[in-house]
Parts: C-alpha cells; structure tokens; sequence
C-alpha cells in the first residue's frame, strides 16, 4: 500500500525546480552547443560569458570548465541592505518581489513596480520565474528573486570560490533572512483568526522554499480556525433553537393550564 503524498512541493522537489533558473558562467574552455529540450545552448567562447541553466552551470563547474558569476543581490551589501528593509523600513511586510532588470528603479533600491502598470502596450508578455533573468549578472540588486533561497544555498554549497571569499557574511545574512522572514509567516498566519481579516493574508514577496516549508503550518492553522468558527456558528443556532422551543412551551403550559383549570371549576359544580 502506497503511503499518501504530503500536501504540495518538498524540500528537495523545489530545490530541483530551481535549477532551471538562468545564471551567468564564465567559460574557461570551449564548448560547443548542447541540444536540451529547451533548445540549443550558446557555445562556450572564453572568457565571453553566457547565461546558462543552473544545473548545467553547477556540472560545467564540477568539472572545473567554467566560473559562476554570483547575482547581485547575493552580494553582502545587497543583502544587508534586504535585511535592513526587512526589519526596520517594512516589518510588518515582505520584501517586493524583484521586476525585470529593464524596469528596475536604480534611484529607489528595493522598489518593484508592477511590470507592466505604466505601460500601454496590450501585448507585452509578462514573464515569470524561471524564465525571467533573476539569477543573472544583470540582475537589479536589493531584490529577491523567487527562488532567492534554493539558488543561493546552491552556490554556497558548489561554487563557494566564486563568491570572492565572503561565504560566511552571506551565510549570516542569509540566515538573519531566513528567521526575519519565517517570523513574519508565522505572524501573518496569526492574523488569520483576528477580527476582520476575513481569512486572508498578502504572501507578495515570498520565496518558493518558504512557501513549501510553511505550507503545512499555514494550511494548520486555517484549518483550526474553521473549525472554530463552524463551533461558534453550531452553538449559536443551538441557542436559538433552544429559545425558541422554550418560548413555544411555556403558550402551551398556559393554555393547557387553562383548560384544566376549567375542568376542575367544572367539577366543582357537578356538572
């Protein structure tokens, strides 16, 4: 007996969808073109750099053919400035999610746009993750990308040497990320209950790996507060039902009263 999947993406299915995001790689050696499903890859032309699937940047530098050039906002400094937005300008909320490198504000850091809002075109195509260049060199800093999580533990993990020796201040900001961001899921999943929210929580801004992993907590909680409220709702008509058929039988004890009494002055008078 096949036991039963869990509710939506593990960790390491998310983690595989990753790979399919585009990053920038410097070739050390020619290569020619590799035919994919997705189509044909650029040839390899040191030291001319491309842009290439994760999975297939992470193989080529295994096998020491070529470097992976880190996104912007993967630097320390981006993402100092992400955890100061983070915590101190936006507590309450998540960070925008990242635009196209076109559309990106290079005045004002960290604002994302909606793509397409001031423009009139009808027939502009509105891409999404992996197929927008989030990953890439030309990138906007101060933004994180959908799979910011996944693609960022990737390059630490297997490419370390090509983050120029800052591994462990992009660890620690990652990880103040990771528990600036879990603690607002978990308060925004608090608000639920609160009166007036109507059951609905903004999750604008947040990544693939947070989503699964608080999939099952999130979807815990709106379960509990159905049930509460379906409680409530049972013990509010049980109420009323209850008044109702209280009123109901106290007529009935009076007229019944009446109609003995009746009886009983009709017995006294021996009729």
């Amino acid at each position: 007996m096949a036991l039963p999947l869990p509710l939506g993406l593990t960790h390491s299915e998310v983690a595989f969808l990753a790979e399919m995001e585009l990053v920038t790689v410097v070739p050390r050696q020619r290569l020619e073109s590799i035919d994919l499903l997705s189509g044909k890859t650029p040839p390899l032309r040191p030291p001319h750099r491309i842009d290439l699937p994760l999975w297939l940047a992470l193989l080529l530098k295994k096998q020491r053919r070529a470097n992976i050039v880190p996104p912007p906002w993967l630097h320390p400094a981006s993402l100092a400035e992400i955890v100061h937005r983070e915590t101190k300008v936006h507590p309450q909320s998540f960070s925008e999610p990242m635009p196209t490198s076109s559309r990106a504000r290079q005045s004002q850091p960290g604002f994302a746009g909606r793509i397409g809002g001031n423009n009139n075109n009808d027939d502009e195509v509105i891409l999404s993750p992996p197929f927008q260049s989030n990953c890439t060199s030309s990138a906007p800093a101060g933004y994180l990308p959908y799979h910011w999580l996944e693609v960022a533990e990737a390059l630490i993990t297997h490419a370390s040497d090509d983050l120029g020796g800052n591994t462990s201040e992009i660890r620690g900001l990652l990880r103040d990320l990771v528990e600036v961001r879990a603690a607002k899921m978990r308060d925004s999943a608090e608000t639920l209950g609160a009166e007036g929210q109507g059951g609905v929580v903004s999750l604008r801004g947040v990544g693939a790996m947070e989503l699964a992993e608080n999939r099952g907590f999130v979807l815990g909680v709106v379960d509990g507060v159905r049930k509460i409220g379906g409680a409530v709702e049972t013990a509010r008509r049980e109420r009323e039902e209850e008044m109702d058929l209280g009123g109901g039988g106290d007529g009935g004890r009076a007229v019944g009263g009446g109609y003995g009494g009746d009886g009983d002055s009709d017995d006294d008078m021996g009729i």
